[in-house]
């Protein structure tokens, strides 16, 4: 095997043979012009650069504000968090003596409201509400866009026909992107007829913006109580948070789960 260098660092050395005794004198040293930096070049870089800052910030709002927290957080509900939830003329479903109840602020377009209806409120029924153990309750917060507000009132019509939980899951199948026309006056109404509905009635309902009015004023009364973003579930009158007080948005079945057991075994 071949040694190597002691010292990798180290600097290189040029070894001197005899040299010829130069008759010429030697130039004067100009040392290379550097060529000069042409600053303009650094905008688009640093522009696309600043972009994506702005693009991950954004993303990171959107993300907590609609209540994507959906890991295991440290949950917590204080006494000093009881507020105070109307139920009158509220959507229920489930024994008004159960012990339990689960109140769920909700926007229809909200993709983290569908995945909260998917993996927890299926579960709240099958586990509590159907054992009589615990009532679960919709308020809507529908602060999305103007589709949100339809949809809302659409759901508020078909209740008026005895159907507003049957409308509440198709609104959920039916889901867009939003406020791109999926929640329309006109889709709204193709629904209505897909559940069976009386069609007059509802179109009549929703055409007139009968409970325009009532929808407002219940995302009013949710933000009152600290609902800033949905999914937001609040059990007994407490909102299930993180230990910083911030709604756990669709979190995992387990985190609910263990708070509705603690409540039951008292």
């Amino acid at each position: 095997m071949n040694n190597q260098l002691d010292d990798i660092d180290a600097e290189p050395v040029i070894q001197l043979t005899d040299m010829p005794a130069m008759s010429a004198p030697i130039p004067n040293y100009h040392p290379p012009v550097q060529p000069s930096f042409d600053k303009t070049k650094l905008i688009l870089p640093v522009s696309i650069l600043i972009a994506a800052v702005l693009i991950s910030g954004s993303i990171l709002y959107t993300q907590y504000s609609t209540g994507q927290n959906t890991g295991t957080p440290t949950v917590t509900q204080k006494p000093a968090g009881k507020v105070t939830i109307d139920l009158t003329n509220a959507m229920v479903l489930g024994d008004a003596k159960a012990p339990v109840t689960i109140v769920e602020y909700a926007d229809f377009q909200c993709p983290f409201c569908d995945r909260y209806y998917q993996q927890d409120q299926i579960q709240f029924i099958s586990q509590y509400v159907n054992s009589g153990k615990a009532r679960f309750v919709w308020k809507d917060y529908a602060f999305l866009g103007q589709e949100s507000v339809w949809a809302a009132e659409a759901a508020r019509c078909a209740n008026d026909q005895g159907k507003f939980w049957a409308y509440h899951d198709y609104l959920y199948s039916h889901q867009g992107a939003e406020n791109s026309g999926a929640f329309s006056k006109a889709n709204l109404k193709k629904f209505a007829l897909a559940l069976g509905l009386n069609a007059s009635q509802f179109n009549t309902c929703l055409d007139t913006d009968k409970y325009a009015s009532a929808v407002q004023q219940e995302t009013q009364a949710g933000s009152a109580i600290g609902v800033s973003g949905t999914p937001a579930t609040f059990i007994n009158n407490q909102l299930v948070a993180d230990s910083n007080g911030n709604s756990v948005g669709a979190a995992s079945f387990a985190t609910f789960k263990a708070i509705i057991d603690q409540i039951l075994a008292r």
